[in-house]
């Protein structure tokens, strides 16, 4: 698939949330030295004053989001995931989950998306941290379209939710928005008999190539996307899992604690399935822009193709590319 999109999910949602709060005036966007990037320098020119700049002060924005939610607004505080998602995990866990306030934590250039700036810029332990903490829900849009159905329905929500996106513009997954997204529903991009790719966020394109490739080799692969890590929709995992016996998950997250071990976790008692885990490994990383870290930790299609053949026992061959 020819990627012709040059709208980041992080556009996408600032374009949706003006849209809504043009309506709703409860709306409030909430960031931390964020204004006037490309994330939300939109919504700062078109609602000024349903925005909040706090300021590099992320345990705070988390804090006076909560606060806004208790006197009845419905904010979004938007800052970088790498921070939002470890600085202020405390305020996180009390001030939102705990106190079960209708606050939607939106980590902007997430996973590996800030590139160069490395491992203190990273964000690859958001899944594994957030998806612990009872009652808050963890989504990861696949894309423009996704996005914007699930800021769509998150802004009728009064559920804490983490959000993950990425930085830059993403391959379509979607043709539109209007596909029928609900949270804690699983998406089933493809059909297939013979192996389940499970991928979420960005991922989900390089499965969905994947098993392109795969499909000019008469292997079946059935494409599985998790935009909702947190509810999980472990019918869907089980029944495509069952079909096929075999499942790869592909994630921009460390190998632990993620969707991959949500998956694990899920199919612990499904003795008949083989499971590989497809991530960032444990370790320091080396630096570089995202499609080079995609590429070094073989989260693209080529080696998604050679390891799924390996598993079904075939040798691999050249593909195409």
């Amino acid at each position: 698939m020819t990627n012709k999109n040059t709208i980041p999910n992080r556009q996408a949602m600032c374009n949706t949330l003006i849209e809504t709060a043009t309506r709703d005036e409860n709306i409030v966007v909430l960031t931390s030295d964020s204004r006037g990037s490309a994330s939300l320098k939109a919504y700062a020119e078109a609602l000024p004053e349903q925005m909040v700049e706090v300021g590099i002060a992320e345990q705070n924005i988390v804090g006076i989001a909560a606060g806004l939610a208790h006197s009845g607004k419905r904010p979004f505080a938007v800052s970088p995931a790498c921070f939002l998602s470890m600085r202020s995990i405390e305020q996180v866990k009390v001030d939102v989950a705990y106190s079960n306030m209708n606050v939607k934590l939106v980590g902007i250039s997430g996973g590996v998306s800030y590139g160069a700036l490395g491992m203190s810029h990273h964000s690859l332990q958001d899944f594994a941290v957030t998806r612990a903490i009872p009652n808050l829900q963890v989504l990861v849009p696949a894309d423009r379209f996704e996005t914007m159905a699930m800021f769509r329905e998150l802004v009728k929500s009064s559920q804490p939710a983490y959000i993950r996106l990425g930085r830059n513009p993403v391959a379509d997954c979607y043709e539109h928005a209007d596909y029928g997204f609900e949270i804690g529903k699983a998406v089933r991009m493809t059909q297939g008999d013979d192996i389940t790719l499970i991928a979420t966020g960005e991922t989900v394109r390089v499965a969905l190539d994947a098993a392109e490739l795969l499909g000019k080799q008469n292997i079946s692969a059935e494409v599985i996307n998790i935009h909702s890590i947190k509810p999980l929709d472990t019918n869907a995992i089980i029944s495509s899992a069952r079909k096929t016996g075999v499942v790869i998950t592909v994630e921009e997250h460390s190998i632990h604690g993620g969707l991959g071990a949500a998956v694990v976790e899920t199919l612990a008692m499904e003795r008949d399935v083989v499971t590989k885990i497809i991530g960032f490994p444990d370790e320091e990383l080396v630096t570089g822009t995202s499609p080079e870290l995609f590429a070094h930790y073989g989260l693209e299609k080529n080696n998604l193709v050679k390891i799924a053949r390996e598993m079904l026992g075939e040798s691999y061959g050249d593909s195409e590319g």
